[in-house]
């Protein structure tokens, strides 16, 4: 079982304000960088959650463990199998946010309230997640959406997992004043 890192992350995430401040997070991946706008208007947990989590570094170092062309590239899982977190759970915030190339949303198990730290970027449209996973942020710009469709075009093996890793370098919150 995972340690429990809720409490690290509360910390972390005491002073932001998303009525004063926007917030992204870039992740240094092996690929190049990825650039997220986040969208506390519509999954504030979630995104003080990712937000949180960049500050106390957990994702620094963590690779993209499941890539699956055409769809989507996940991440966030601490022991690059798929199955690892942060030690607790979130409580979905579905959305009207419709998952299409770029958007960032949170991976669970088949109970809606199961995410934790992974979470994945569309390389496509993916519709017919709407409504059943948590979006919330999309690649800030083209930049950032060429690094995820390459992340998304390397090649996999087993359970969809890349023949050589990609990592996320570091993740790191960007805070800017409204």
């Amino acid at each position: 079982m995972a340690a429990n890192r809720k409490a690290e992350v509360d910390a972390a995430v005491k002073d932001v304000d998303f009525s004063k401040k926007t917030y992204q997070v870039e992740l240094d991946t092996t690929k190049g960088k990825i650039l997220l706008d986040l969208w506390p208007d519509v999954a504030p947990g979630h995104c003080k959650n990712i937000i949180g989590l960049s500050k106390i570094g957990f994702y620094d170092g963590v690779t993209f463990h499941r890539v699956i062309s055409g769809f989507m590239i996940q991440g966030g899982c601490p022991l690059g199998t798929g199955t690892g977190d942060a030690g607790y759970k979130l409580p979905q915030e579905f959305n009207d946010k419709a998952h299409t190339t770029g958007v960032l949303s949170m991976a669970r198990a088949q109970h809606p309230d199961t995410a934790g730290s992974q979470f994945f970027i569309c390389v496509a449209d993916a519709r017919f997640l709407d409504k059943q996973y948590t979006a919330f942020g999309k690649t800030a710009n083209d930049e950032s959406t060429k690094v995820a469709l390459a992340i998304g075009a390397v090649k996999t093996g087993a359970n969809d997992k890349p023949v050589e890793p990609v990592k996320i370098n570091k993740a790191t919150v960007i805070e800017t004043a409204k």
